[in-house]
């Protein structure tokens, strides 16, 4: 069985790189809530193990160099967070067809089917995000952002 706290740091990853991606190249506010679902502080102010650990995965992304942001609003957002120059890059890129087989056979057939200009963006990695988050499979997700970010 998966380590839980992992399958969530894949799905707070691809969230917040997803809503960065959407924004880009605007810089925004990225509260931790709308990533992990609200949270109720406990009777001495503190967030939760899962608030907690979905800051940690933002924190995690900026050291290795994902995503920039000027200050952190207490532990509830990053302040002007934007995607950086590798991950939009890595992003927008066409994942191969085995990535895009393995993580959404039905973009690899819709692919298939479509002019050339919609075909790579079937293929694109941050499509095969979007399509993983979407079907809510934690599977895929972890999936994804490893063969996003972490093969070769």
């Amino acid at each position: 069985m998966a380590d839980i706290h992992i399958e969530e740091f894949y799905k707070d990853a691809a969230v917040a790189l997803v809503q960065l991606y959407s924004a880009f190249p605007r810089r925004i506010n990225l509260f931790v809530e709308d990533i992990a679902g609200p949270d109720e502080t406990d009777e001495f102010g503190l967030h939760s193990r899962r608030h907690m650990a979905c800051f940690g995965a933002l924190l995690w992304l900026a050291e290795e160099g994902l995503i920039r942001y000027i200050d952190t609003i207490r532990q509830d957002a990053m302040d002007q967070a934007v995607l950086t120059q590798a991950a939009f890059v890595r992003l927008s890129a066409p994942a191969s067809d085995a990535v895009v087989k393995a993580a959404s056979p039905q973009a690899l057939e819709a692919a298939a089917q479509a002019p050339p200009t919609i075909r790579e963006e079937f293929s694109s990695h941050i499509y095969l995000f979007r399509e993983a988050i979407r079907s809510r499979s934690s599977a895929r997700i972890s999936q994804v952002v490893r063969s996003t970010f972490f093969s070769e």
